[in-house]
């Protein structure tokens, strides 16, 4: 590892020995992973919960991993239910549908906290979620949910570079936010649609695509992969297949998007006002 991540793994560490009882919010990607484990070694399994939220916005995929991964590190994992659906403000899918997801989560393991008499909840944001528009910060702050990697000034790269260094599985895994975060803006967020979502993705990783996302667009699922992999999505056999396997599941066009896998895509159609909010 580079020198200055392994000063602030350090400093990383320091961080959490001071808190002595920790419940992380985990989702069993790159981030929550790593802090998960540091916190693991730091603080002990039995001074370590972790909490994930459990709805129709986590995939089944997602949520065995998280169970794996509990499961490998030795520690207690707690379902949330998370009843986000319930909400008017979420369903609405306006730019700040993080932020009430969220502060719906916080609130819940807010009250976990309490219960186990756990004095710190800790998320696995880092720096770099400080360039993209993230109202999921804001509900960390409202809650007072600490981020310890963002403050210390960790970044993606170095996170991923960490958890090779320390065998992680996780290393370089892909990002995957929640299914919600595929649905466009202002298009009301139901079950329905995230199922499709969630099958639609499980087909391409079927399919031994790594990278990706399928972005509904109403009838249109809009297909984000990396540009190398192009000519595979586009061939005669692989194309007819995800054609005819999406439609199944209620989309009416298939789209290829040119400019390719990123993250936040969603996000683009945002204007700075609706970003301020």
């Amino acid at each position: 590892m580079t020198p200055i991540s392994q000063e602030k793994l350090h400093t990383l560490r320091q961080k959490l020995a001071r808190l002595n009882r920790v419940l992380i919010a985990f989702s069993g990607g790159v981030d929550s992973t790593f802090l998960l484990k540091v916190a693991v070694d730091t603080l002990g399994k039995d001074n370590v919960l972790a909490g994930i939220a459990v709805s129709p916005s986590l995939s089944e995929y997602q949520h065995q991993q998280a169970r794996t991964l509990a499961r490998q590190f030795g520690i207690r994992l707690e379902e949330i239910p998370l009843d986000e659906l319930h909400d008017p403000a979420y369903r609405a899918n306006n730019s700040d549908r993080c932020f009430h997801c969220k502060s719906r989560l916080y609130k819940l393991l807010t009250e976990k906290a309490r219960q186990e008499n756990i004095p710190h909840i800790l998320c696995g944001s880092n720096l770099d979620d400080k360039s993209d528009y993230r109202p999921g910060n804001h509900a960390a702050e409202v809650f007072g949910i600490l981020s310890p990697m963002m403050d210390i000034g960790l970044t993606k790269s170095e996170i991923r570079e960490l958890s090779r260094e320390m065998d992680l599985p996780t290393a370089d895994l892909p990002a995957s936010p929640c299914l919600a975060s595929r649905v466009a803006y202002g298009l009301e967020i139901t079950e329905e649609k995230l199922a499709q979502v969630e099958k639609a993705e499980d087909f391409l990783r079927r399919l031994g695509f790594v990278e990706f996302r399928v972005r509904h667009h109403g009838d249109i699922a809009r297909i984000e992969i990396n540009p190398g992999e192009f000519a595979k999505l586009t061939s005669d056999t692989t194309r007819r297949q995800i054609t005819d396997e999406l439609k199944k599941l209620g989309f009416r066009y298939i789209t290829l998007d040119l400019q390719g896998f990123r993250s936040g895509s969603m996000n683009e159609q945002l204007t700075t006002d609706q970003k301020r909010k």
